[in-house]
């Protein structure tokens, strides 16, 4: 069984891409429909533009997505079973599994960054990753705080992620400091993905995505809302929308996979995160 996995922001590097426009004639055509589609020239942000440009969101989720799905389409061999994609990651799966075409997917991902940048510039959000704290303790303690913060993305038994204001945020790290984090690192992203503040951006997202024609998989994919495969386009559909305020269950989604005998996992995309997330949930799941 071949599962292909797709990445979602973090995984972005500074000159992403231009192998790719150099060597291959479709991924060339594919770079040039971008710029065209967004009306501003994507390739020169991610063939020349410095880390600190990638970094704001809307230029990082449309490199990656482009990024990834070029891959996937000038791969040869990219016959999946199933797919899964961590956050912005489900986007580029289902572009590769033709849900719907490279272009829409390129709109829907253009939109869905534009909103969310103007959640992040008008809200005080931020993220950690928590380093060797089980999963019910930083809930526990997350909970118990007065403000906004929540587990936003369960990457693997050892590492969650947590989101929400800023100030909820230093408190509960603080606590989980004292409690026995091993490890506690601020991601450098200016907004709380994930997490109720993206609330105002979910409404918006859904009326573009219902705007978008929409056609059932070709394989299952497993969707980080649910953690199970999804067939159905409405479902799906359902679920990229209300990811934006859930958390991704990643490590639930990668052990529902693992379920599969003789399955293998390939990474499609920038960087390889997402590899090293499957070999500390591999190590857990023996």
């Amino acid at each position: 069984m071949k599962a292909y996995l797709f990445p979602g922001q973090g995984s972005q590097f500074v000159g992403m891409g231009k192998d790719l426009y150099k060597n291959s004639h479709l991924a060339k055509k594919l770079f040039q429909l971008s710029d065209e589609i967004l009306d501003f020239r994507i390739t020169s942000v991610m063939f020349e533009g410095s880390m600190d440009i990638l970094k704001n969101t809307k230029y990082t989720q449309l490199s990656i997505y482009i990024y990834s799905v070029i891959k996937a389409k000038i791969s040869n061999n990219f016959e999946p079973d199933m797919v899964a994609g961590h956050s912005l990651g489900e986007l580029s799966a289902l572009a590769a599994i033709k849900v719907f075409s490279f272009e829409d997917g390129l709109r829907l991902v253009n939109q869905r960054a534009t909103i969310m940048q103007k959640i992040c510039e008008s809200t005080y959000g931020g993220m950690a990753v928590i380093f060797g704290l089980e999963d019910s303790i930083i809930e526990e303690v997350c909970k118990k705080d007065h403000g906004i913060i929540v587990p936003s993305n369960y990457n693997s038994d050892e590492q969650l992620v947590i989101s929400g204001e800023i100030q909820a945020l230093r408190r509960v790290c603080f606590l989980l400091q004292k409690i026995g984090a091993k490890k506690i690192f601020f991601i450098p992203v200016q907004g709380a993905f994930h997490s109720p503040i993206m609330a105002p951006a979910q409404k918006e997202f859904k009326k573009i995505v219902n705007k978008i024609f929409f056609k059932n998989p070709k394989c299952p994919i497993y969707q980080n809302v649910t953690a199970l495969p999804i067939i159905k386009s409405d479902d799906i559909k359902k679920n990229i929308v209300k990811q934006l305020t859930y958390p991704v269950k990643w490590k639930q989604s990668i052990k529902n996979m693992m379920n599969h005998r003789d399955i293998s996992f390939t990474e499609i995309g920038p960087g390889n995160i997402l590899q090293g997330l499957i070999k500390k949930i591999s190590k857990n799941s023996v």
